[in-house]
């Protein structure tokens, strides 16, 4: 599967400044996906930390209350297919959504003690912490967030969207807002199953 250029650019700009490689796999290639319209979408969340590694170095998002939800777009479309208008959502079981948190904002935004397991939310702390000693405050937040504008046709491109929230049986990730860059026709909303970490 080729990747486009702007996925690639991420990727070497990760090896430039001392990031270890990350690469997700295919859309296809993960149990959590959906396919609309020619077009397959993938969400994973990373909760452990053996998962956030590879993605986010030795401090887990989700220990400071932030779960990330890796996002794959795969276009098997003939034509390339417009992102810059992509929304998602963390789908309670109950219907109710949360909106993602741009990932400018988690550092300023989130002061955290580490939870001691993912049953338990991280409460805030009273006060902000100094960015050198905030581990929410690293390039690889931003850096992986996702950022597409457009994917090629028959191309992939992937990130993390955040949200300030525990990962709950039952929920979902809803992705609203492609559209085809030549036809203009929208493609019906992703509503992707969010499965739990395998036990250890």
């Amino acid at each position: 599967m080729r990747l486009s250029s702007a996925v690639w650019f991420v990727l070497m700009l990760s090896a430039a400044v001392g990031g270890e490689k990350f690469d997700p796999g295919a859309a296809s290639a993960h149990k959590t996906r959906q396919t609309n319209d020619h077009v397959t979408v993938a969400a994973v969340p990373y909760t452990t930390d053996e998962q956030a590694r590879p993605a986010f170095g030795k401090h887990n998002p989700y220990k400071y209350g932030i779960l990330p939800v890796l996002v794959i777009v795969q276009n098997d479309l003939d034509e390339p297919l417009r992102l810059s208008g992509v929304q998602a959502e963390y789908e309670l079981p109950d219907g109710r959504h949360i909106e993602a948190v741009p990932p400018s904002d988690i550092a300023s935004t989130t002061a955290r003690i580490p939870k001691d397991s993912p049953g338990s939310p991280a409460p805030r702390l009273p006060f902000p912490l100094p960015k050198k000693k905030n581990p929410l405050a690293n390039w690889e937040l931003d850096g992986r967030a996702f950022t597409a504008q457009m994917v090629a046709p028959h191309e992939s491109a992937y990130g993390f969207f955040y949200f300030e929230t525990e990962l709950i049986r039952g929920a979902k990730l809803y992705l609203t807002g492609m559209q085809g860059m030549r036809t203009g026709k929208g493609i019906i909303y992703f509503e992707v199953p969010l499965e739990q970490p395998p036990a250890k």
